[in-house]
């Protein structure tokens, strides 16, 4: 069955996961439209070729304009409007880079592979043991389904009882009149006529009871069920969001705690309606201690207030403040760049469809604090709540909003206590619900997780850093002033947290020894990676030394993360590359292999982030020998791919044929077997775009780039690193070969 398919059978909690792939840059209706097209091909191989990515995206708009032509014959100008804008989209924002088009659907492919996976795994899983989290769960949703019922069964003698007292007015009136008749009923069946209606008035007190009891008791679980859902499973969801932002597992919880919400909400309007029918009951008949009198204003009042506190924590921003060009980075914002935020109403019922208007605010609590910037909020920044077509959900999603920074007169810049990227700001939403027959208003509030602003986008990697380890290391959504006194962060929190950031953008997290490596690098070797280790913000953002060479240890991270991204993902992802150890723990690694063997490792050195590969080989007395090469820079992978330089790489020493030492990927997987399929044959060479005044018989010699290093042959066994592509290119324009050779002969 196609995936498409499949996924389109899930439940709504899995469908949420898939509804979190998609957004602008790449909307799902293309992914339902041309589904079967779209699972033909293979992404992988088309995000790391350029070429086949401009013909893939070309053959996605034809594919386009096919389905629009099918919305024309079927004369549906709405969706013939919707594929015509989202093909302009795409054209603006793929046009230059088809790559990044080929990379969003082979994430989003392989996500939804996962999702299937994570399904099917849990349905084995419900077949065994269960976890501890899910029968927490599922005694939630056992004392909801008990709440509803006590609310059922409540409803339905309350209905009972106003038929038995209708019938016992009936009676009352009928004795009445048959006592005055002159003809009536003799004295022994006046008598047995009172004794039936005596009898009937105590098992309508008896039933008055039981319902004012029934309808206390009913108050009583929703009270229980309500502090359950406001102080354990709301704050919870707000949790798993947190780290859902940071790279963590999706948060798709907030469906069912819309039903939990939602449950409660209609038992608490079903007491109320219960408690108008008992008024209306006790005004056609009450007697002395008539309980609904005597207990009627205190349940009113107190399913109202049970009702107010569930409404008033009903609102939540469902999706964090993102700006669409940078959707794994949400929370930090830029000036001047639209950002989207959706909120959700939690309690799902039709009375309040349109009746909630929202309105956003920024900084709205912030104390004045000098140096600090403030900004005002651009575009529309009120919405109606209304309710989702696809599952009835009451949400307002604000999709154009900006930020604009206030001038400070007499001043071009703010000098506060912290840096632009550690400012925190917030994004708070204000909104007003009237319930209806009780004149009394709600106010609503909802307040994003904090932000940064910034106004370039290079500082992006430090804004999100900050993100981070707000995140990583407190769950209060105020604390606007985090970083004036940032904690420390255990190395158990952080590890988890770097493992995230490369498995939210590949296939693959970190494993214990690249996190090994970062560790030994945080915490120095003594520590012996100890999971309790401290690590302070300033030695994971922030420069360590005076040394100009020196950069912050996150900045390397993150330009190493950019260049699989760009580069190296389908190497990353099949676990070609080693990525993170030490010199030392290479050399320990290859020391015992076969000459030729050789791995893959980023530089240390780079703060944009390079690899460098190192071989081993063996000298005339079995000592390993290592070699490293002069890493290879993002600039240098967009000219010739890894896999092709790994391919064609040669050695040359001075008249000796140039030979390519690279043999065994670490620990013994041929070379060619590692690296082939990223490697294509080439193509026929294109024919000349001027056929008039070519010759019949003209055709243009190939070219192959090769990466060579020059070393001199009595250094093939030093431990010497051979140049770059780049720095022999230098290299020979200043020097020519007679030189080299004049020279290599004198040592």
């Amino acid at each position: 069955m196609a995936q498409w398919l499949q996924l389109q059978k899930l439940d709504s909690r899995y469908l949420e996961q898939v509804d979190q792939l998609y957004d602008d840059s790449f909307p799902m209706d293309i992914r339902q439209y041309l589904s079967r097209w779209i699972e033909s091909i293979d992404w992988d191989t088309v995000a790391v070729q350029d070429s086949l990515a401009t013909v893939r995206f070309h053959n996605l708009l034809v594919q386009l304009d096919d389905q629009h032509s099918r919305f024309a014959l079927e004369n549906n100008f709405l969706l013939q409007h919707n594929i015509r804008k989202i093909r302009r989209n795409l054209q603006d924002r793929f046009q230059e880079d088809p790559v990044h088009m080929a990379m969003i659907i082979s994430r989003n492919l392989k996500e939804e592979k996962k999702i299937l996976e994570k399904v099917k795994m849990t349905e084995q899983e419900a077949q065994g043991t269960v976890s501890a989290m899910v029968v927490e769960k599922q005694k939630l949703d056992n004392k909801v389904k008990d709440m509803k019922d006590r609310a059922q069964v409540a409803d339905q003698n309350i209905k009972n009882l106003e038929e038995l007292q209708d019938e016992y007015d009936f009676k009352v009136n009928t004795l009445k009149s048959r006592g005055n008749e002159v003809n009536g009923m003799t004295a022994k069946e006046l008598e047995q006529e009172k004794m039936t209606v005596g009898r009937m008035c105590l098992e309508l007190k008896a039933k008055r009871q039981d319902v004012v009891m029934q309808l206390t008791e009913l108050l009583n679980v929703a009270q229980a069920l309500l502090s359950d859902l406001i102080s354990e499973e709301l704050p919870e969801w707000r949790q798993r969001q947190q780290i859902a932002c940071i790279g963590g597992p999706p948060n798709a919880c907030v469906d069912q705690l819309q039903n939990w919400f939602t449950s409660v909400a209609e038992s608490l309007q079903q007491v109320r309606q219960n408690l108008k029918k008992l008024q209306e009951l006790e005004q056609k008949f009450t007697y002395d201690s008539d309980p609904i009198p005597q207990k009627k204003a205190y349940l009113e009042a107190r399913a109202l207030d049970l009702l107010k506190n569930l409404l008033s924590n009903s609102l939540v921003v469902e999706r964090q403040p993102c700006m669409p060009t940078h959707p794994q980075r949400p929370l930090v914002l830029k000036t001047s760049v639209q950002f989207t935020v959706k909120l959700r109403f939690l309690v799902k019922m039709q009375e309040f469809n349109y009746q909630l208007k929202v309105k956003a605010m920024f900084d709205k609590d912030m104390t004045e604090k000098k140096g600090f910037r403030k900004f005002n909020i651009l575009g529309t920044n009120t919405k109606v709540m209304n309710m989702e077509e696809s599952n009835g959900s009451l949400v307002a999603e604000f999709r154009h909003l900006q930020l604009k920074e206030q001038k400070v007169a007499g001043n071009k810049t703010n000098e506060g206590p912290l840096i632009v990227t550690e400012e925190l700001h917030s994004l708070s939403f204000e909104s007003e619900l009237q319930l209806n027959q009780s004149g009394l208003n709600i106010k609503l509030e909802a307040i994003s997780l904090p932000v940064v602003v910034i106004s370039n986008v290079c500082q992006l990697p430090s804004g999100w850093a900050s993100i981070l380890w707000y995140n990583m290391l407190t769950t209060e959504p105020k604390k606007l002033k985090f970083f004036l006194n940032p904690p420390t962060a255990k190395w158990s929190q952080l590890s988890e947290v770097l493992s995230w950031q490369f498995s939210a953008v590949t296939q693959r997290g970190l494993n214990q020894e690249q996190l090994h490596m970062l560790a030994d690098k945080l915490l120095g070797a003594r520590a012996h990676r100890n999971p309790e280790g401290e690590i302070p913000w300033i030695k994971f953002c922030k420069q360590q030394s005076a040394n100009e060479k020196a950069f912050p240890f996150w900045l390397w991270i993150e330009g190493i993360l950019d260049l699989i991204k760009r580069h190296l993902l389908s190497l990353w992802n099949d676990g070609s590359i080693m990525g993170f150890l030490s010199k030392e723990k290479e050399k320990a690694l290859l020391s015992t292999k076969c000459p030729g063997t050789f791995l893959l490792r980023f530089s240390e050195r780079s703060r944009e982030g390079a690899i460098t590969f190192t071989w081993v080989e063996h000298d005339v007395h079995d000592k390993p020998l290592f070699h490293s090469v002069e890493p290879y820079t993002k600039k240098d992978l967009g000219a010739v791919s890894l896999p092709n330089i790994i391919r064609t790489y040669k050695v040359m020493a001075a008249e000796n044929i140039p030979e390519n030492p690279l043999r065994f990927l670490y620990p013994d997987v041929p070379k060619d077997k590692a690296f082939g399929k990223y490697c294509p044959e080439p193509s026929e060479a294109p024919e000349p775009m001027d056929v008039e005044n070519v010759p019949d018989k003209f055709s243009y010699l190939k070219t192959v780039l090769i990466s060579v290093s020059e070393v001199h042959p009595s250094k093939l066994q030093d431990n010497m690193m051979p140049m770059s592509p780049g720095g022999y290119n230098t290299l020979c324009q200043d020097v020519s070969p007679e030189e080299m050779n004049a020279a290599s002969a004198d040592i």
